[in-house]
């Protein structure tokens, strides 16, 4: 460097400009996005539709937290996971409600700072989320393929689990306000995010999707295994017929899971990939704002899907939303008991409870 300095040869990382004094109207106009001035109708449907869904996350996701807070039947790994999950999700909720109000024509008066912690925000808690579903689904597996009614996983260790989550979480997330973004490479500039750098696009949307993957096969894997073992169980005239309801109940809670996940992730990753990739065919910005709608509702089904389906949960559910109305009524432990306390004896001689998370 500093004898280039001395034969009058300017350094490469000095020649390059960064626009770090610029306005947000300065990187859409660059990327090619429209930077709406006036509410205009799509726009107010918009933040309409997204402000109800936030509604509904925020109030499923606390409702599930506290249930698994009040309920010590639920203190254990699975739940603690399922509790994270819904924090996650909780979390999601705030980071839209902070996007809805910080959206439209509101977005040119953000600097580049507030810009990059809008889509941080949003960036971590989804990510949280997908990372909690991954644990889940792994959690699971080795449960169900057990036999045992929780998995042996210490509650240091799922803690540790936990952390880990929202460690990777936020590093994803916050990343791009740590420099890779494209204030100092505007040629790299993508077309849904005007500050963010393509590689980055294209690094989180693989990063999400392998995660996707995974989980697919997991829950493939368990689905098949069920099926196998349902068959084979039910050849024994000692079958019970509880035990397959059980499992019954396990492959629509798989199905369910699969489908919600797919319809509601797949799509906005694919087109986050198109767009770091620099797809000019293809034209991301007319359903960009859907398919994040889209990816924030399965933070409403999360809840529904991997709670309300649990006896044990219905019942808390019920226990919270009546404690108004009932204050002086009396939470019955044999209620607790002849809904969710029934076990059966598998073939290996584990207990299996009735429930289908």
């Amino acid at each position: 460097m500093q004898m280039a300095y001395l034969f009058g040869i300017k350094d490469p990382l000095k020649m390059k400009q960064c626009f770090y004094n610029e306005s947000i109207g300065f990187f859409y106009n660059n990327s090619g996005k429209d930077l709406t001035k006036e509410w205009r109708t799509k726009d107010s449907v918009l933040v309409g539709l997204g402000l109800t869904v936030c509604v509904f996350v925020l109030l499923l996701n606390l409702l599930v937290i506290t249930a698994i807070i009040i309920n010590r039947r639920f203190h254990y790994p699975i739940y603690y996971l399922l509790g994270n999950l819904a924090a996650a999700d909780l979390f999601a909720g705030v980071a839209y409600t902070y996007l809805m109000f910080h959206t439209g024509p509101r977005t040119a008066s953000l600097t580049a700072k507030t810009w990059l912690l809008r889509q941080s925000l949003l960036d971590t808690s989804l990510t949280a989320s997908v990372a909690n579903l991954l644990a889940i689904a792994v959690e699971r597996h080795q449960t169900i393929f057990t036999m045992q009614l929780h998995t042996t996983m210490s509650n240091q260790r799922v803690c540790i689990l936990i952390a880990c989550i929202w460690i990777t979480a936020l590093l994803l997330g916050l990343i791009p306000s740590f420099g890779w973004h494209c204030m100092c490479d505007i040629g790299s500039c993508s077309r849904m995010a005007p500050l963010y750098s393509r590689s980055y696009l294209i690094f989180w949307a693989v990063s999400n999707l392998v995660a996707f993957i995974i989980m697919m096969v997991v829950y493939m894997h368990i689905f098949i295994y069920v099926k196998r073992k349902m068959t084979r169980m039910s050849q024994h005239t000692s079958f019970h017929p509880k035990y397959r309801e059980t499992m019954i109940n396990l492959m629509k809670t798989v199905f369910i899971i699969l489908s919600a996940f797919v319809i509601c992730w797949t799509p906005g990753q694919v087109v986050l990939l198109l767009d770091g990739l620099g797809c000019t065919q293809c034209n991301v910005l007319a359903v960009e704002k859907y398919f994040l709608l889209l990816a924030e509702i399965n933070s409403v089904i999360n809840p529904i899907v991997y709670s309300y389906r649990d006896n044990e949960m219905r019942i808390t559910f019920k226990r919270i939303l009546c404690f108004c109305c009932n204050r002086g009524s009396k939470y019955s432990p044999s209620v607790k008991s002849t809904n969710t306390e029934r076990r059966i004896l598998a073939d290996n001689g584990h207990l299996v409870r009735d429930s289908s998370i």
